[in-house]
């Protein structure tokens, strides 16, 4: 009797980037990963702008609602609520380091509490060590460590968006090599998340109920080395493929990229400096940074020679990636250029100790980097039981 093929199942989701969308929506695709990073660097460099805690409070909630939208089943894709819990420790040990390490108070601060003073030698001037601690100096420390915070939620946030493996093939060939290390650094965090849930759920299924430092230490160790482990087994996979392999070289070429490479950040990092500093004369501005941006360019190019790669199914860069970029940038250059508001609400003083004003300007402008949520194309969804695995970009 003749074998016949089995009936196809249409009744399981069309293929995203087949299927036709009869409703008029956009279709689910991976973003670009350079756009998600280009939105997150753009955001986290606005947040580097202001101390106003009621527009850094907006910028978590910014990321909260992308993140809740826009993020994929992957494994990396979980662990924004450890960089939350970064973020909370780095604003708790600043406010305990601003405590400990007092300044004293002003007779128009709202004295709180005082701590055991410990006297210092002389040497060690300007330095006090307890004291009595105010609400005003509490308050500083607290906006200073969630500024910090709120840049690393913004670096979580490229983590958890975009795949940090891809990311690597869009590298210049120049740096190929650097690439393979930041990669492997990168995912280190990715494949933490990834070890501390699994350990996790391997512990509850073996009906573990130990607490407290015994709890941690059964913990530690074993994601620690899953981590490592396979952060090691990605690098030797990479190599195997000839990642960060660099072809032939003369010396002088060698010597020529180096000399732009370097002289290029150089300018980037003087022309950074202009920027950021008011009194700097004007040729440290933007026409340093413009000089290093073009050495650091020609240095690429000139390095990129020597290595030659090839990529299957390359990551496209449409609409939407322009778009999102774009929103992070115009974010930034809002807040850097001082337009329909006051510089001094970005940076409210809490002495006298009052509630700070919510500038119209600067949060229109965060809600700016906002819609990448909606701009973004929506993420492939999750492979249903009982369906047939399609090969997609994130399961390649």
């Amino acid at each position: 009797m003749p074998r016949t093929a089995p009936p196809v199942d249409t009744t399981g989701p069309p293929r995203p980037d087949t299927a036709p969308d009869a409703g008029g929506r956009r279709l689910p695709r991976t973003l670009h990963p350079v756009a998600w990073w280009i939105w997150a660097l753009a955001l986290a460099t606005a947040v580097s702008r202001t101390n106003n805690p009621l527009l850094l409070f907006l910028v978590l909630a910014v990321l909260g609602y992308v993140i809740t939208v826009r993020r994929t089943e992957a494994p990396w894709a979980r662990g924004f609520k450890y960089y939350l819990y970064l973020a909370l420790t780095v604003v708790a040990i600043r406010v305990v380091f601003r405590a400990v390490f007092a300044t004293g108070i002003t007779p128009h601060d709202h004295f709180l509490f005082s701590l055991p003073h410990l006297p210092t030698p002389d040497w060690y001037a300007g330095i006090q060590i307890g004291g009595p601690v105010s609400l005003e100096a509490l308050l500083s420390a607290a906006t200073d460590g969630l500024r910090l915070a709120c840049m690393l939620c913004c670096i979580g946030a490229a983590n958890t968006l975009a795949n940090p493996k891809r990311a690597l093939r869009v590298l210049p060939g120049a740096l190929y090599e650097l690439g393979v290390a930041v990669t492997v650094s990168i995912s280190v965090a990715p494949q933490l998340v990834q070890s501390v849930q699994r350990v996790h759920r391997a512990r509850r299924l073996r009906a573990g109920r130990a607490k407290g430092f015994r709890a941690l230490r059964s913990l530690v160790v074993p994601v620690l080395e899953d981590a490592l482990e396979r952060s090691l087994r990605l690098a030797s996979a990479m190599d195997s493929r000839g990642y960060g392999r660099a072809g032939t070289a003369t010396r002088g070429s060698r010597r020529a990229t180096g000399a732009l490479m370097l002289l290029g950040m150089c300018g980037l990092c003087a022309g950074a400096y202009g920027l950021l500093d008011a009194t700097a004369p004007t040729l440290l501005g933007l026409p340093a940074m413009g000089v290093g941006i073009l050495l650091c360019f020609g240095g690429l190019r000139l390095g990129g020679r020597r290595v030659t790669r090839t990529t299957y199914r390359p990551d496209p860069w449409r609409l939407p990636e322009w778009a999102v970029a774009g929103c992070g940038v115009l974010s930034a250059v809002l807040l850097f250029s001082n337009a329909g508001f006051d510089a001094a609400e970005l940076n409210p003083s809490i002495y006298p100790l009052s509630w700070p004003t919510l500038p119209l300007v600067p949060a229109a402008a965060i809600l700016l980097a906002g819609t990448a949520g909606f701009l973004s194309p929506p993420p492939s969804p999750p492979v249903r039981p009982g369906v047939p695995a399609q090969r997609t970009k994130e399961t390649e």
